[in-house]
């Protein structure tokens, strides 16, 4: 029977969603299932690798039973993943030993300081390149080995089993068949040598674990082994790619020569520039890590990660409630005063790229009298562009590149002021995609590939709308040294 249809799987931090493309790339049908985040009192936050898996079995039938589509023509799937969350589990038995550790989770900052006081920060930038972080599997797994009893007794014969979430849905989606990960998730766990494309026994050892327990890397687009869905489909069908989410959303942005950059709007937000085959190091505080390996081929980034961006929506909404929905913020933020000084630098866990201090702590600061709901919620978008747009400033430096377009995806980019005071700060052009789960696109144009269903003339189908700076040079660098010197006092205080 001939095979019509990809699936996709983009399972993210919110929640697990299931995409069907059909031979021309086109996006179908959706089906999405949220997931509890756990966060305890000491702020911890965890993810239920089962309820993930189950959700993930959830999405996939539901996306396939409304589309009403024969099974059979369904020629594989692919997997975009949350990065970073960290998973264990039994050897023996395939259960998890405990919740996922969340990537945004610094619970295992003080691993990272003991492996500090050793003096290897730079042997693991020069490695991994990435600057030591609690935010990486590494130390994360560590601390599973350190506070999980189950873990250290498993450990102990070689019985436990390491994984981000596209690792621990491989191995689920397979019946326990395949352990293994892709060159994008891997290059994410401060454990890979991207120079030697291998797990690095050096580090490896420095946070208490063994290379050879670690998942086989493989190509992104490679195939990972057969899946029937839980006895949902009569023949099972191939995984033919594993990305991380924001790989995959440059892959789907069609950034595939150097030069070409990315920026994702999520609950964090990852800005990824496509530097060649050759790695490029930052001494600006962005990391280096793979892009993906295709067909024995490999593509380097530099990326920097923002932890707060859509996250500070939803703290708006949630916990300020100040707002009942995103939605309003938009009008609210062009109903604000603009000459209004508010700043909100949003290190509700420290900051990330391209500063990496864990002990920041958020701060408000220049409000006046007159600031109100309209204002807190324009500084509140205006630190997401702010963010953006250090990281942009980083890259141009380090890799000797002018940027002069940004593609950008994620829901905070239907939001006009976003993406207009994107443009202004940046001064450059932002261009949108008319199309939204760019993660999950590029998953499954990966998988469409390979499998034949797609030729890559697959990018060109995605059309685009842009946003040009309207802002004078002098407005927009008050505005930025204002952000500048308002994060200089978040870096500052230490309590």
């Amino acid at each position: 029977m001939e095979k019509k249809y990809i699936l996709s799987l983009d399972q993210s931090t919110q929640g697990t969603k299931a995409l069907l493309f059909d031979q021309k790339g086109t996006l179908l049908f959706r089906a999405d299932v949220p997931h509890k985040q756990i966060i305890n009192e000491e702020g911890w936050v965890s993810h239920d690798l089962n309820e993930i898996y189950r959700n993930t079995i959830q999405v996939i039938r539901d996306v396939v039973n409304r589309a009403g589509i024969d099974k059979e023509e369904i020629a594989g799937i692919g997997i975009s993943n949350q990065r970073e969350t960290s998973a264990v589990w039994s050897r023996l038995t395939g259960k998890p030993v405990d919740y996922a550790i969340v990537w945004q989770c610094s619970r295992a900052k003080d691993i990272c300081k003991e492996v500090e006081l050793q003096g290897t920060s730079n042997l693991i930038r020069e490695k991994t390149g990435m600057n030591l972080s609690p935010f990486f599997p590494a130390s994360k797994f560590a601390w599973f080995l350190q506070n999980v009893s189950l873990a250290k007794e498993l450990n102990k014969n070689h019985n436990l089993m390491f994984g981000t979430i596209d690792t621990w849905l491989v191995y689920k989606l397979t019946r326990g068949a395949s352990y293994k990960t892709d060159y994008s998730n891997a290059s994410r766990t401060q454990l890979f040598n991207i120079n030697t494309l291998e797990w690095d026994n050096e580090i490896c050892s420095l946070f208490g674990l063994k290379s050879d327990d670690l998942a086989q890397v493989c190509d992104s687009n490679a195939n990972y082994g057969k899946t029937d869905l839980e006895g949902f489909l009569d023949n099972p069908i191939p995984i033919h790619s594993v990305l991380g989410d924001s790989h995959g959303a440059l892959y789907g942005q069609g950034c595939l020569e150097r030069g070409m950059i990315k920026a994702t709007y999520g609950t964090g937000s990852s800005v990824m520039v496509n530097v060649g085959t050759t790695p490029v190091y930052s001494s600006h505080g962005v990391v280096t890590s793979i892009a993906w390996g295709m067909d024995g081929k490999i593509n380097y980034v530099m990326e920097g990660n923002i932890n707060y961006t859509g996250a500070v929506i939803t703290w708006l909404q949630k916990d300020l409630k100040l707002i009942q929905s995103a939605g309003e913020t938009t009008a609210l933020a062009e109903a604000a005063n603009p000459e209004d000084k508010t700043y909100i630098v949003p290190a509700f866990t420290g900051l990330g790229a391209p500063y990496w201090d864990n002990e920041a702590k958020a701060i408000i600061s220049g409000i006046s009298r007159t600031t109100g709901q309209a204002e807190i919620v324009k500084a509140a978008l205006e630190c997401i562009a702010y963010q953006i747009t250090d990281i942009i400033k980083v890259m141009e430096q380090d890799s000797g590149v002018a940027i002069n377009e940004l593609r950008v995806d994620g829901g905070p980019t239907k939001n006009r002021f976003l993406m207009q005071f994107q443009s202004d700060i940046t001064d450059i052009n932002i261009q949108i995609p008319d199309v939204e789960e760019l993660s999950g696109i590029g998953a499954a144009y990966a998988a469409g590939i390979v499998l034949g269903l797609f030729d890559k003339n697959i990018f060109s189908r995605i059309e685009r709308h842009s946003y040009e700076s309207k802002m004078t040079g002098d407005v927009r660098d008050e505005k930025y040294n204002g952000w500048k010197a308002a994060v200089g006092m978040t870096l500052a205080k230490k309590v």
